[in-house]
């Protein structure tokens, strides 16, 4: 785009990397700002050039240099920055006599295909495979307080106690996400297909230890956020086992936090009082199979 005041600011969104020209007349008014008072991204990154005869500056970064943010929609990778006009006072050190300026700027890539102006190499990693690196998610499984406010500090319950357990997933920069707990096995060694084991989440997001005479485990409703999960489990030990450490591993999964909860995605409870399982949300019926033992493990 041609250079004018109506146009201050130019963006070129390449293959790797991001080109700003910045006409030095910013406001329009004939007043040339400083270069050295020009500054891109949240690490303040200096220009690149200068043309002294355009009267424009020249920035060129990597689209994920100089602190730019991503954001990832269903359709589209977004890459985030701002330019950044901060005037330092001049000969009089008390005024100055322009504004600062903040200007958003974006560069959208379509996720769904290669974004290149050359043929694609061989040897080169496919967009896909790129993609699903940065697609990475950071699960967490932890024992909180009772009023869930912090980590707890200890491990040790005595019986007749409840563990709180709140599941979480980091998911800056994605598309929103709804965590579930698909299974939780308890196990005397780390080893979760060792004996004996007690499933007290199985099928896919039941907690059917909550079914049992003597327990009210249940699943917190609502959630704080639709990537935490929270469940309360009455303390245990295996039967015949003198050993007081007992090892916890759980199977935690996401959906689309626009996907409704069904059968293969849900966190279901068995309410005592009425006898009938519940979601912590979607309809009851997604927790139907939690009764006959034949939920789907896939979908």
């Amino acid at each position: 785009q041609a250079m004018a005041p109506l146009h201050p600011v130019a963006v070129q969104c390449q293959e790797a990397q991001l080109v700003v020209t910045v006409h030095r007349d910013l406001f329009g008014t004939g007043r040339l700002v400083r270069a050295a008072d020009l500054s891109l991204g949240s690490a303040s990154c200096l220009p690149l050039s200068q043309h002294p005869a355009e009267s424009t500056v020249t920035f060129v970064t990597g689209l994920h240099e100089c602190g730019s943010t991503l954001q990832m929609t269903p359709d589209s990778l977004i890459y985030k920055t701002n330019l950044s006009y901060k005037p330092a006072p001049s000969g009089n050190l008390v005024i100055v006599r322009t504004n600062p300026v903040v200007v958003p700027i974006e560069c959208h890539y379509p996720r769904k295909s290669n974004v290149s102006s050359n043929a694609v190499q061989p040897t080169w990693a496919p967009f896909r495979s790129t993609l699903s690196a940065e697609e990475r998610l950071m699960f967490s499984l932890r024992l909180m307080d009772d009023d869930w406010s912090t980590e707890r500090l200890s491990n040790g319950f005595q019986l007749g106690e409840s563990l709180h357990l709140q599941a979480d997933v980091a998911s800056e920069g994605h598309v929103p996400l709804r965590l579930f707990v698909d299974n939780c096995v308890a196990t005397l060694s780390p080893d979760r297909n060792s004996s004996p084991r007690y499933a007290f989440i199985d099928l896919s997001g039941c907690l059917v230890d909550g079914r049992a005479d003597d327990a009210t485990s249940a699943f917190i409703s609502p959630r704080p956020r639709q990537e935490t999960l929270q469940f309360v489990v009455d303390a245990f030990k295996f039967a015949g086992d003198d050993r007081n450490l007992i090892y916890i591993t759980c199977h935690l999964k996401v959906s689309p936090a626009d996907e409704a909860p069904n059968p293969w995605n849900k966190a279901c409870s068995f309410n005592k009082a009425s006898s009938l399982w519940a979601p912590v949300e979607g309809t009851g019926d997604i927790c139907s199979c939690c009764e006959t033992g034949n939920c789907p493990m896939h979908g």
